[in-house]
């Protein structure tokens, strides 16, 4: 705690009672949008959990399935068996609001049929089931990616706001206080000298009084 730099008059006691309330409304306003920014991120590190270990999941088989391919084919076959596209999809990129943070979201759509462009005689079965199993994981990876993407977001704001809360009620408010508590002295201190001066200046009157 420290005490601000303020001359101790009335007006700066009013003034800094006023700022403190300010700030204590400030302060739990802030503690209370913390807290729901928790329970948002908790209900989305929840979702994006589940969807993470089921796209983990998937992903093995695809690459087992690749790399089955890869020991029947050589490289340059697999790239001209993959260079036409299998699927036309379109992705629609936007955003909404959560606690008045923007996060991204993304519309995928696609036609929801996979042609494979390659011809099946020089082709090993485990190519079609990588690619099949791909495009029917693809939006999957695209929800994850936007998942993960607000909880970046999230996150970030979280530790803002918990910064700014700590600030407000462990420097902020206590050096008001404390300030408070200082000019309250410092006036209590000047009142008390003022009622000695003129409890003095009443003895001195009275005395020269008395002795006329």
């Amino acid at each position: 705690m420290a005490i601000m730099n303020v001359n101790p008059t009335r007006m700066e006691l009013s003034k800094l009672k006023q700022q403190l309330s300010i700030a204590t409304r400030g302060h739990k306003l802030l503690k209370d949008k913390q807290d729901e920014l928790v329970r948002q991120f908790m209900l989305i590190i929840k979702r994006n959990r589940a969807l993470r270990m089921e796209v983990e999941t998937k992903l093995k088989k695809i690459f087992s399935h690749f790399g089955n391919a890869q020991l029947q084919m050589s490289h340059q076959g697999i790239m001209e068996a993959l260079m036409v596209p299998a699927n036309a999809a379109h992705i629609g990129v936007g955003s909404k609001t959560i606690m008045n943070i923007k996060v991204p979201t993304v519309d995928y759509k696609d036609q929801e049929k996979v042609d494979l462009t390659y011809g099946f005689a020089y082709t090993p079965s485990e190519l079609d089931q990588a690619v099949l199993a791909l495009s029917k994981l693809l939006p999957k990876l695209i929800e994850l990616a936007q998942i993960e993407k607000s909880c970046d977001m999230l996150a970030f704001e979280i530790e803002k706001t918990r910064r700014r809360v700590n600030a407000i009620e462990y420097i902020m408010i206590p050096d008001m206080q404390e300030t408070i508590r200082y000019i309250t002295q410092k006036l209590e201190d000047a009142e008390r000298s003022n009622i000695i001066r003129l409890m003095k200046s009443k003895e001195i009157i009275l005395s020269k009084q008395n002795n006329s």
